[in-house]
């Protein structure tokens, strides 16, 4: 089987991916995405595509790849960058992985909150430049997390690693909007589920960590921003697009809310020219998918840990075993079309382990 890398990825997830399954791999061998020409190229022919959230997968690439496209995964927790409705039409399985940055990103987005809160890159931009002259009251206060209303937009998994990361400092109260209640949370947080202008209104502190979807695009607009208290801080961790950005600057620079730390813009990185890094108030990082490959990457290699810690391990043989079972299936007159998450499957075995994997499938 053939199978198309979108990316530069570790040679030992190559490697693995290479004898799993006996794949054929073609690799976009570079840091930077695939040029549109290249990926259309590279998927021509192929049973399988390992590509990135920056990779679209639409209509066209799927007519690139021809009949012969049996399996999609992504190294990704969200899927947006996907044509959803195209590939089932195609009946070709998709992957991705929805847990395997969950911990990482709710760590970021606590360390947004009170980067954001505390100011603390106003206060080192002021120790670089001479501005800390000498020990003044009043210069340079944030605000804190003790007593204060939190308000998450989207308590799924990383919702509720963010709930648990604050809860130590002394928060009052929890608010959430989403898809619905959640009871469960309720109790743990003592959460509350209310309607997103509610949240808008009573919270000191407004984290994203929502899916983009048709009905949170945009979402985080004007309205919003109005809505929120002079003193709050608003934190992005979602996707860019959820987040109205001009509206976010004019909330920031005409004192709306207090301050903004973003993870993910629209488009990303940002122009070096863009008006929301002109702001003092609002730090926009990198993402916590760059940190975690990272910090994790060279501790993989070198103790040989298993899939649970990033996600190449996962896709990788998530990839190699739904080429072969999908070839299964084809060569037995059975088609599928499913989502497969591979928390429940991969981070379970170590990469190598594929033959397992297809077992448990």
């Amino acid at each position: 089987m053939a199978v198309f890398v979108t990316r530069r990825i570790p040679a030992e997830g190559l490697r693995v991916l290479s004898q799993a399954g006996g794949c054929r791999v073609q690799q976009w061998d570079s840091e930077e995405p695939v040029p549109r020409t290249e990926l259309l190229a590279g998927v021509a022919g192929k049973h399988g595509v390992l590509c990135l959230l920056s990779d679209r997968i639409d209509r066209e690439v799927l007519e690139a790849a021809g009949p012969g496209l049996k399996v999609i995964s992504t190294m990704s927790v969200g899927f947006d960058h996907l044509a959803l409705e195209e590939i089932k039409k195609r009946g070709i399985r998709v992957g991705y992985t929805p847990d395997v940055l969950t911990d990482a990103t709710a760590e970021l987005s606590v360390a947004l909150l009170l980067s954001a809160c505390r100011r603390l890159p106003e206060a080192v931009e002021q120790v670089k430049n001479g501005g800390w002259t000498t020990w003044k009251p009043l210069w340079m206060c944030g605000y804190g997390l003790s007593d204060s209303t939190v308000g998450i937009i989207g308590l799924g998994r990383i919702g509720q690693a963010v709930a648990r990361r604050l809860k130590p400092f002394g928060v009052k109260k929890f608010l959430y909007t989403g898809s619905g209640p959640k009871p469960e949370s309720d109790v743990e947080f003592e959460a509350e589920f209310v309607p997103l202008t509610r949240l808008a209104e009573e919270s000191d502190f407004v984290v994203v960590t929502c899916a983009l979807t048709p009905a949170t695009q945009g979402m985080c607009n004007k309205d919003f921003f109005t809505r929120m208290k002079k003193t709050s801080v608003f934190v992005n961790t979602s996707r860019g697009s959820v987040v109205n950005q001009e509206d976010l600057y004019n909330a920031l620079a005409h004192g709306q809310i207090a301050a903004a730390g973003l993870d993910v813009t629209t488009p990303e990185p940002l122009p070096t020219d863009h008006p929301l890094l002109s702001l003092k108030n609002c730090g926009e990082w990198l993402g916590p998918q760059s940190a975690l490959t990272a910090c994790t990457l060279s501790a993989s290699c070198a103790h040989g840990w298993g899939p649970a810690s990033w996600s190449d391990r996962d896709s990788l043989p998530l990839l190699a075993c739904q080429c072969d079972q999908a070839l299964k299936r084809e060569r037995t007159g059975r088609s599928s079309v499913f989502k497969q998450t591979v928390g429940r499957h991969c981070t379970m075995q170590r990469a190598g382990r594929v033959e397992d994997l297809i077992n448990m499938m």
